[in-house]
């Protein structure tokens, strides 16, 4: 058996079609058909059904694809770890974040990586945490540092950096009767501080109502201050504003943490920084 079959098996089996796998790893369409009637030979068992419109992995085919996709990633992680080894790992990472990073130095992080690996490019964009999911999901960013509420979004993995307590901010002396009551003031749909917002709201029974949107908390903090509304905020950042705001407790949590794709980011310098941030923080 060769790497290259287990490869095309794969291939095979996620596109669902000769042709197409056949694109995807770059070779001609009929060596991938005869590199897998080889692999199918060496079982002894057919591992795609082709009778129908589109190519199925048989029984014995979907028990073969876990061991196929291990020795692959096996293989590729022994080739990270020689080159980190010998520090050659090069390469392109994209990176996502969302608009505030509270107090995560990410430029920091990301200046100390590349110090320990100039060889690998990095490029930088910004979005909410629902764009930066997409983006995961579609393969247009390696990573993403996100914030979301609850469990991981489907189909992506995350590393939890920060565990926070949003409260409701209000001027000292300022009633507040609840999240039902008021027009509030919010991060913007696609964030992770608003979707621990209208969850907790929706498991109550109402939508809440949205006074002010802003995409920077610190402005949100500022609309608060200045009477306009109650503003959902990290439990840190209202403490920043202890002067002005005071923070009640609603029963809120939000949580920023490193994204990828569940099957592993696919480059050595994208695991290479997987692997640095989940040994930094």
């Amino acid at each position: 058996m060769e790497l290259r079959q287990f490869e095309y098996l794969v291939a095979v089996a996620e596109e669902a079609s000769f042709t197409r796998a056949a694109e995807r790893v770059h070779v001609a369409q009929p060596a991938v058909s005869a590199q897998i009637r080889r692999l199918e030979r060496e079982f002894g068992q057919d591992l795609f059904d082709r009778s129908g419109r589109t190519v199925r992995l048989t029984e014995v085919g979907e028990t073969v694809l876990p061991f196929a996709r291990a020795a692959l990633a096996a293989v590729s992680d022994a080739r990270l770890a020689v080159d980190e080894l010998a520090g050659l790992v090069r390469g392109h990472v994209a990176v996502g974040m969302i608009t505030s990073c509270g107090s995560l130095d990410l430029p920091a992080m990301l200046a100390e990586f590349h110090a320990r690996y100039p060889g690998v490019e990095i490029t930088l964009t910004e979005a909410n945490s629902d764009q930066l999911v997409r983006s995961l999901l579609s393969g247009d960013l390696d990573l993403a540092l996100i914030g979301f509420a609850g469990d991981a979004p489907e189909g992506v993995e995350v590393h939890v950096v920060v565990d926070e307590e949003l409260v409701v901010a209000v001027p000292h002396g300022t009633p507040f009767a609840g999240l039902r009551e008021h027009g509030l003031v919010s991060l913007p749909p696609g964030t992770g501080l608003r979707a621990a917002l209208d969850n907790a709201c929706a498991a109550a029974g109402f939508r809440p109502r949205i006074a002010f949107e802003a995409s920077d908390p610190t402005m949100l903090a500022e609309i608060a201050c200045r009477g306009l509304g109650p503003a959902i905020l990290p439990a840190s950042l209202a403490a920043a504003y202890a002067d002005r705001l005071t923070g009640v407790e609603v029963g809120l949590r939000s949580y920023l943490g490193w994204a990828w794709r569940a099957e592993g980011p696919a480059s050595p310098a994208a695991r290479a920084l997987q692997a640095f941030n989940s040994a930094r923080c």
